[in-house]
């Protein structure tokens, strides 16, 4: 038993401390002018190579923060693109990786039957300093391979703002 009420009231202080502090966690995001930034940038470099994209940019959480859709992309871009980035940012691992982590016959393929993950490359996920801060999807250039080039032109053109 304690018996200095002093020392009694600073251990019930300091427990208290430590555990509200214990209580919250702190994560970084996009700010959605950065996200709006990476959105265009991914489309630009896209119709710079001729093709007509969509682009999402969602935050850590799969929230969308941004879409853009080129004049001439199809209908179905804005999907594939939001879904794209979720899946970057929900599993944590760019979408041409996952389409071979969860391809039949594999540990991982029952991923593909759940609603919304799409392993289909053009995803990527954000990160500033290891810390997971969003996810970018590209849909409607002619193959997965070159959606995810011009994802990542829309991360590259964020860099400096993020300080890498």
């Amino acid at each position: 038993m304690i018996k200095t009420p002093g020392l009694a009231a600073a251990l019930v202080l300091a427990a208290t401390t430590a555990s509200a502090q214990d209580a919250f966690v702190e994560f970084k995001a996009l700010k959605p002018e950065l996200a709006a930034k990476a959105a265009m940038a991914a489309m630009t470099h896209c119709r710079s190579e001729g093709y007509q994209v969509g682009v999402a940019v969602v935050d850590r959480f799969g929230t969308m923060q941004a879409f853009v859709r080129d004049r001439y992309a199809g209908a179905h871009v804005e999907e594939t693109a939001r879904r794209k980035a979720w899946t970057a940012a929900s599993f944590r691992t760019d979408t041409m990786a996952l389409g071979d982590l969860t391809a039949p016959g594999t540990m991982f393929s029952g991923i593909r039957d759940l609603s919304q993950p799409l392993a289909l490359g053009g995803g990527v996920q954000i990160e500033h300093a290891g810390a997971l801060v969003g996810g970018i999807g590209v849909s409607g250039a002619p193959s997965p391979e070159l959606d995810d080039i011009c994802a990542r032109a829309g991360i590259a053109a964020i860099d400096e703002d993020m300080g890498l």
